[in-house]
């Protein structure tokens, strides 16, 4: 089984995903989006939708399925079901498994609507190639993510805590990584934080709810963005009877580009 890489084509790291790979996505398949995803029964959908139209910054929505449906025109001939290198099974609110194919849990349900949401893996390379360095893809790690004490927008029965991820940034170029991901508003965007993480809620830097611990060099910025990882908190907080999502940092890998996300005026596409 052949490694993704940053010049695997999209089709090649779902291959390699499908065969087994488990590992996570940073870096991989240089220009491609990436998305994270939550599969929840059709009776949810609805619900889940109206959430993601109010919180757009942690849940930008690139494509939702209809019920039954484990295909998607970002992945061509892909597999929902397959085609991530982790998956987390949810029932009541609460992870009962991980697994590397998730088609035996995805056929406990007949109906299950799948949102693919934007990721900040996105716009990560534009980062790169304009000199703003990405720490955790240099150490082949996975990026380190919070649970804040921001309160999303309820909608139906879903609600809970914003989700962020942090990259510690230099601070001369803290200017430049705000300006750029702001022009990638459908993979959350523009930072929604940047210093001190207490004000936010978070405690310990060292210890993220999800990812791995951060690298920070000396005088780096924290610099928190809104997170694809926010609907497992909703989850954890909602506790809808069944869903099915990414591991955090365990991506799907889109055949879109990151351009297709790129937008001239971020302001005029709503500021998420």
């Amino acid at each position: 089984m052949s490694i993704p890489t940053a010049t695997s084509t999209p089709a090649e790291a779902r291959a390699a995903y499908r065969a087994g790979l488990v590992r996570p996505t940073a870096g991989i398949a240089h220009g491609h989006a990436q998305a994270n995803l939550i599969a929840l029964p059709a009776a949810d959908a609805a619900d889940f939708a109206r959430f993601a139209e109010l919180n757009p910054k942690p849940c930008p929505v690139l494509d939702m399925t209809a019920p039954g449906d484990h295909g998607s025109r970002l992945i061509g001939q892909g597999d929902l079901r397959t085609d991530i290198p982790r998956y987390r099974v949810w029932r009541h609110g609460e992870l009962v498994e991980e697994v590397a194919d998730a088609t035996a849990a995805w056929a406990e349900h007949d109906d299950l609507v799948a949102f693919l949401i934007g990721c900040s893996f996105t716009f990560e390379f534009p980062l790169l190639d304009a000199g703003v360095p990405v720490r955790h893809i240099g150490a082949g790690r996975n990026v380190p993510m919070y649970r804040t004490m921001i309160d999303c927008i309820p909608a139906g029965r879903f609600s809970g805590k914003l989700v962020v991820s942090l990259r510690g940034i230099p601070e001369s170029q803290v200017e430049d990584a705000v300006r750029i991901s702001g022009h990638y508003p459908s993979v959350h965007g523009a930072p929604v934080h940047i210093g001190d993480p207490a004000a936010i809620g978070i405690d310990d830097l060292a210890a993220p709810d999800y990812g791995d611990p951060p690298i920070l060099e000396p005088g780096d910025v924290p610099v928190f963005w809104a997170c694809g990882v926010t609907p497992q908190s909703v989850v954890v907080a909602s506790r809808p009877a069944f869903a099915i999502t990414h591991a955090p940092g365990h991506m799907l890998i889109t055949d879109a580009r990151d351009d297709d996300y790129h937008v001239d005026n971020p302001a005029a596409e709503g500021g998420r």
